[in-house]
């Protein structure tokens, strides 16, 4: 299909135009992308665009309710989660890992703070195991134990590292003993549910004829490839294992029918990556963080204030060219490396240009998401968001 034959649907209420133009811009030169944006005000709807094909095996077209991976926007999802659990006080940020999770405090571990694990302070980035199979990262409680067992690749809460994968079965081990559910259920009563959102950590079968399928643009392949050469068993490089775990995952993500292409890993509670959503749930459930929104309001503004604390910045423990993201309580901060409206927008972005936010001040939830994956000088969102700053 070529991109002048796309066709875009939805709508944007009056002073949204030039945001739904930039939306349009970002499809420009990319015939096998499909996208969807969705932003709330004020708990209310005021912009909701999709356009493209959302899988370019078939020609199938986006529609409003297309699913797709979001990738690393799972991480600002479990945040949420575990945010609810401290207001509602079966959780606190600074209580050790090891009081909730015993088995945690294994080789040294044992002061670890709940702040320091979701902030990518723990030392657990990497796994140090080589791993083979696709099947293993799909063992929810296996990973949880390998992690909880293993020695941390530096000192806990002395620097930070991007925990890729890992920050979401520490994340989701931490929500299952405080609410005493599996994440994936803790997860969808607590946030999905209520808000009627279309969100997976897990997704069921029936749900599949509305999932997208997820293309790698060949120079973000090119530049893993070149990655994969530091990387060995007798040699680990941790930033690219962070990511494949040895030989269990393409270091882009999908490949054709593998990575988050293939149902082992779709069906699958991966809470630190594997969220399988709607544009249309994310922005409303990160609107609910911040205003009513259906009459839900998932958090209150202290709970806010005290996830979005500063807990992680600039460099880290590896080697690395900036610019470095910063983090709170697991949620993405504004900072030179993500801009969202501004520094009191929180929220998380994903592989490939997914992008999804909050921010108290304006009232907004929004998200971009899309299955055409890009890399280094991808701007579709960041192009996004610096025109709804500019319209608000």
């Amino acid at each position: 299909m070529k991109a002048d034959a796309l066709s875009f649907v939805g709508r944007s209420a009056t002073g949204f135009d030039k945001v739904a133009e930039v939306f349009r811009a970002g499809f420009a030169g990319r015939s096998e992308m499909g996208a969807s944006l969705v932003i709330y005000q004020g708990g209310r709807q005021v912009v909701s665009l999709h356009g493209g094909v959302a899988d370019a095996r078939t020609g199938r077209r986006w529609a409003p309710g297309t699913l797709t991976p979001v990738f690393s926007c799972s991480k600002g999802m479990m945040s949420l989660l575990l945010a609810g659990l401290v207001e509602e006080g079966r959780l606190d940020y600074d209580t050790p890992v090891a009081a909730l999770w015993p088995e945690f405090a294994a080789e040294g571990k044992g002061a670890t703070t709940v702040a320091e694990a979701i902030a990518h302070r723990a030392g657990l980035s990497a796994v140090r195991d080589w791993l083979t199979s696709p099947e293993e990262i799909a063992d929810f409680d296996g990973m949880v134990a390998r992690l909880a067992a293993q020695a941390p690749l530096w000192e806990p809460g002395t620097g930070h590292a991007y925990h890729a994968i890992t920050h979401g079965w520490l994340t989701g081990e931490i929500a299952r003993r405080a609410a005493l559910l599996p994440p994936a259920e803790a997860f969808a009563r607590r946030i999905a549910a209520p808000l009627g959102a279309d969100i997976w950590f897990g997704l069921p079968d029936e749900r599949r004829d509305r999932l997208a399928h997820v293309r790698v643009h060949p120079g973000l392949t090119a530049a893993w490839v070149e990655e994969a050469k530091k990387d060995s068993v007798e040699a680990p490089y941790w930033p690219y294992r962070a990511m494949t775990f040895g030989a269990a995952l393409p270091a882009d993500l999908v490949t054709e029918d593998g990575g988050w292409n293939a149902p082992v890993l779709q069906r699958a509670v991966i809470p630190g990556a594997g969220a399988i959503a709607s544009a249309e749930a994310l922005a409303r459930i990160w609107s609910a963080s911040v205003a009513e929104t259906d009459g839900v309001r998932l958090i209150s503004p202290q709970t806010a204030a005290r996830m979005t604390e500063l807990q992680s910045a600039g460099p880290h423990v590896f080697e690395g060219p900036g610019p470095f993201a910063a983090w709170g309580m697991g949620v993405q901060l504004d900072s030179e490396a993500r801009r969202y409206l501004g520094p009191k927008s929180f929220g998380h972005d994903g592989a490939g240009g997914q992008c999804a936010f909050a921010d108290p001040e304006a009232g907004i939830g929004f998200a971009f998401v899309t299955n055409w994956m890009e890399g280094a000088g991808d701007t579709r969102a960041t192009d996004i968001i610096d025109e709804l700053r500019a319209a608000l």
